[in-house]
């Protein structure tokens, strides 16, 4: 951070301060809800300062353009929502105050708290993505493995290529994932995954690396990046003519959507997920429903 962004967050403070005490001696509010909106504030402060203008004198306009950098920032829309409501209580007790003549955030909405549904693919794609790799190949047969792995265990790429040797079991047939917050989930990794992995590890990868507990090496022997890997994936989903516009997820998505279409109940896809919370899984049921929908629209004569 540079001098002038401390210079306007600790300007900001300054004036939002008289605020969370008008909140904690006025309004009795718990230092908890204070300290939320104290930090709610503070971001919106530091992004005034980063862009040159006034904190407390941002127009309706300007905070428009805050609240659109935030989504393009993939910002959740219920912290923006909370933002923008702190932001509200904030212009409105400058206005009682009479130390603005207006309201920025009067015609102001609030986010749409609906999450748009997750782009997936069809079980018939996954199958095309996966047949994709020239198991000729050492670098072939290796990813062939990972995509197996990626599909049938929901990971995320960067927990895939993080994998080292003693995070898989053979013998059990399960794979040890640390996910965010170095949170350890232990996922089955299913017959179709474990063959491939098996075969891998006799024939691919001694090929490419000799030295090392890195599970996929890189083609120089190194722990590879999810980039890397990502635009393997894309150009798979070329050579496999899928039409689907993919994302880092979309393999990760269709897992737990083909979970849920199959009966899995929600709970066992969130573990396997590592989801901290249900509510971010349960979007998948929202999927699975829509493929109905699409189906019977399809299918059924007075669709």
């Amino acid at each position: 951070m540079t001098n002038s962004d401390n210079k306007s967050d600790g300007g900001s403070l300054a004036e939002y301060q008289p605020f969370l005490d008008h909140l904690l001696l006025v309004e009795r509010l718990s230092e908890r809800t204070i300290d939320s909106y104290g930090r709610d504030l503070k971001a919106l402060a530091q992004w005034a300062g980063n862009n040159g203008r006034s904190f407390k004198q941002l127009s309706s306009d300007d905070l428009r353009d805050f609240l659109d950098w935030r989504q393009q920032a993939d910002y959740k829309a219920s912290s923006t929502a909370r933002l923008l409501s702190a932001a509200k209580r904030y212009y409105g007790y400058l206005l009682s105050e009479k130390a603005r003549s207006d309201d920025p955030t009067a015609p102001l909405l609030r986010p749409r708290l609906t999450r748009p549904l997750p782009k997936t693919l069809s079980e018939a794609d996954v199958d095309a993505l996966l047949d994709a790799p020239n198991l000729e190949e050492p670098i072939g047969l290796r990813d062939k493995a990972m995509l197996e792995l990626l599909y049938a265990a929901g990971l995320r790429i960067s927990e895939l290529v993080g994998l080292t040797r003693d995070c898989v079991n053979l013998r059990q047939g399960l794979v040890r994932v640390i996910g965010k917050g170095d949170k350890e989930r232990i996922v089955p990794m299913g017959e179709e995954a474990l063959h491939w992995l098996d075969q891998y590890l006799k024939y691919a990868r001694p090929a490419l690396i000799s030295d090392g507990d890195v599970l996929f090496p890189s083609q120089r022997g190194q722990q590879m990046t999810r980039q890397t890997f990502w635009h393997r994936i894309k150009r798979y989903a070329l050579e496999a003519g899928l039409k689907s516009d993919l994302s880092p997820h979309t393999v990760r998505h269709a897992f737990a959507t083909h979970l849920v279409n199959h009966g899995a109940d929600l709970r066992v896809v969130q573990m396997l997920l590592g989801h901290a919370d249900l509510s971010t899984t349960q979007i998948y049921t929202h999927v699975a429903r829509e493929r109905l929908k699409s189906f019977h629209g399809q299918h059924h004569p007075r669709g």
